[in-house]
């Protein structure tokens, strides 16, 4: 009797799960805040606004209008660290959800997301290692060049193995990202060298946050590593978190505001991102998110 009582109730308790992860959790978007004592002294504080991972396909009006609204928060800088679409026609899209966010100063990067459609997984292969080892696309799928030319067009920098320098709100800083390393496009060599010592603040950009990347940017002097592609878990247990990275980032450090190395001079943020891929349209224990950076003085 106690069986037949709880095959149904484990059964409910399972469907409703998976309503929560889909339909409400991966809707449920917030904002993050953080500080983060990277100015020179004396310096105002500069507000940054991370996006990241939106993996965007038409018809997702929620997310699209909850992006656009992100302008309201005033940010001095925009910074997108790839993964933006997922779907050929969804540029469109995402440029009305960018909307007045691209009259800002902006920079991006992107993620192999934005150049090769995402297909169906067994799921249970991130817990193996990151999907960058059996992936067998060879070439792109996605328009990402056209995603490159808008953006860039809109007056946004292009930082995938480049270096860039915007003066935003007074304050001059020296930029440089990798493309995405997880599609093994990344070239530090393009942009490796000690960041400008002259500058008001030094910004190292990537989509995946491996940790050789961050440690090159941290030994070039950069002062903010910003990355995402983590999806901070996307599935994760309570009270114990994510269970995989898909990359090789530790699980302590899968999204948030943390020391790049441990006690080190870099800050590092990862954002877990603002959407799924479209054959895991699911998130639990990690609500979908953009952040606002607040740099203030050392």
């Amino acid at each position: 009797m106690r069986l037949r009582t709880l095959i149904p109730a484990t059964a409910a308790l399972g469907a409703a799960a998976v309503s929560y992860a889909t339909v409400i959790e991966r809707n449920w978007f917030v904002l993050r805040r953080h500080e983060v004592p990277v100015l020179p002294p004396g310096s105002a504080p500069l507000r940054v606004l991370h996006i990241s991972d939106t993996h965007l396909t038409p018809g997702r009006k929620r997310l699209m209008a909850w992006v656009r609204a992100l302008d309201e928060l005033d940010p001095h800088l925009v910074v997108n660290t790839g993964d933006s679409i997922s779907h050929p026609e969804a540029i469109p899209g995402f440029l009305d959800a960018l909307g007045p966010l691209l009259d800002r100063p902006g920079v991006f990067v992107l993620g192999s997301n934005d150049m090769y459609a995402p297909e169906p997984h067994n799921p249970a292969r991130y817990l193996m290692g990151p999907s960058s080892r059996w992936r067998i696309k060879k070439e792109p799928d996605l328009p990402w060049e056209k995603l490159c030319d808008d953006l860039t067009a809109a007056g946004w920098l292009d930082l995938n193995n480049q270096r860039g320098r915007l003066t935003v709100g007074g304050l001059d800083i020296a930029l440089a990202g990798v493309h995405d390393a997880h599609a093994k496009r990344d070239r530090y060599e393009q942009v490796a060298g000690q960041a400008d010592p002259a500058a008001g603040l030094r910004i190292g950009v990537m989509h995946s946050p491996e940790p050789g990347l961050l440690d090159l940017f941290a030994a070039d002097g950069y002062d903010l590593l910003l990355a995402g592609h983590t999806h901070g878990g996307q599935l994760c247990v309570p009270f114990y978190g994510a269970l995989v990275t898909n990359c090789g980032i530790e699980r302590e450090r899968v999204r948030g505001l943390h020391r790049h190395p441990a006690e080190g001079p870099a800050w590092l943020h990862i954002s877990a991102g603002l959407g799924t891929s479209p054959w895991a349209p699911a998130r639990f224990a990690c609500r979908p998110e953009a952040s606002l950076l607040t740099l203030t003085p050392r």
